[in-house]
């Protein structure tokens, strides 16, 4: 199994992906360690990825989950997937991948970007993160509420996929 922790930049990705990767005892990969470096420069200098941008990305992450299906591994990853064709690009036809989707008010993910240091990420990228966003329908991902605490959001993952 695949789960793709997704959401806007601030939402927690890394931190629940992480700490679902912990609590499961398998691997996990932060979707934002396979960004080229002109994507991680561009978004430095506070300009927004475009689609022909994210491409390579994606094509990245879905080479480290293919990497990871074919040694026989579950794997938590963190990525964006603002859009849905993102989504159906990472999924490429496989059942095996599901997607989890970190919901939170503009407000809290941009007192989150404020405190946040050593990232390459320019938080004035914010908003156009979320005009980007494509919000998962509730049967294509699970919603989860990221002013829970990071481990109430781990349960709360684990309870609704043990009981899906």
């Amino acid at each position: 199994m695949i789960t793709i922790v997704m959401g806007v930049s601030g939402s927690g990705k890394s931190t629940i992906g992480e700490g679902l990767a912990t609590r499961l005892g398998i691997p996990f990969v932060d979707g934002d360690s396979l960004h080229p470096a002109a994507n991680r420069a561009k978004m430095a200098a506070g300009v927004p990825l475009d689609d022909a941008d994210r491409q390579p990305w994606l094509e990245a992450i879905v080479a480290e989950m293919d990497r990871h299906r074919e040694a026989g591994d579950s794997l938590v990853l963190a990525c964006s997937a603002l859009k849905r064709r993102y989504r159906d690009f990472l999924r490429g036809g496989h059942d095996d991948v599901r997607f989890v989707y970190l919901r939170a008010p503009r407000e809290l993910l941009a007192e989150r970007l404020g405190h946040r240091s050593g990232h390459f990420f320019d938080p004035r990228l914010l908003d156009s993160q979320l005009a980007t966003l494509e919000e998962p329908t509730e049967d294509e991902a699970l919603r989860v509420d990221v002013a829970l605490p990071p481990a109430e959001a781990v349960a709360s993952i684990i309870r609704a996929n043990c009981s899906a």
